[in-house]
C-alpha cells in the first residue's frame, strides 16, 4: 500500500519540493523521511504545501538564470585531453563523465555534478565530440571535447 507524502526536498525520481506524492511504505519508511526528504502528508502538514511551492517556484527561477549562464559559458568552451593509442591508433582505455568533469574544473574552472554529463557510453575514440550536459531546470548545453593521441606519430598515416 502506498503512502501519502509532502516532499520537503526535490527526489530526483519522485518530484520537486512541496508536491504531495505516493510512495511504497518502505522507501518513505527506511528512506524518504529519515533523510528529511519528506513527511507524512496530514491536514497539518498540507498547510506547509503552499509555502514550499512558492518557495520552489523562486528557487526554479534562481537556478534557471544560473543555468542559462552556465549554459552561454560552456557553448564557448573545447576541452582537451590526450590519452594513449596503439600503433593501429585505437585507445588504450576511455574517457568517461568522471574524467569531462575533472578536465572541466582543471582547465575552464567550471564545477558540474557527474549526474549532468549525458554520456550513453564512455567515449572510446579519439577526435571532437559534442558532450551533452543537463543542468537545473531543463536547460541543457553542449561542449566541445577534443580526444587527441598522446603521441601523433603513433598513428599510423593511412
Amino acid at each position: 500500500m502506498a503512502t501519502k507524502l509532502l516532499l520537503i526536498n526535490d527526489v530526483e525520481s519522485l518530484g520537486k519540493r512541496g508536491d504531495l506524492v505516493s510512495a511504497k511504505q518502505g522507501y518513505a519508511r527506511n528512506f524518504l523521511i529519515p533523510q528529511g526528504l519528506a513527511v507524512v502528508a496530514n491536514k497539518n502538514t498540507l498547510r506547509m504545501q503552499a509555502r514550499l511551492q512558492e518557495e520552489r517556484k523562486q528557487k526554479a527561477l534562481v537556478d534557471k538564470q544560473e543555468a542559462d549562464e552556465l549554459k552561454a559559458r560552456l557553448e564557448q568552451v573545447t576541452v582537451v585531453t590526450t590519452v594513449k593509442v596503439d600503433h593501429d591508433g585505437h585507445m588504450y582505455g576511455s574517457v568517461s563523465s568522471v574524467d569531462i568533469v575533472n578536465l572541466l574544473q582543471e582547465q575552464e574552472k567550471i564545477a558540474i555534478e557527474k549526474r549532468l554529463v549525458q554520456l550513453k557510453h564512455p567515449i572510446k575514440e579519439t577526435g571532437v565530440h559534442d558532450i551533452v550536459l543537463k543542468l537545473n531546470e531543463g536547460v541543457t548545453a553542449s561542449f566541445k571535447l577534443k580526444v587527441v593521441p598522446e603521441d601523433a606519430n603513433a598513428v599510423k598515416a593511412e
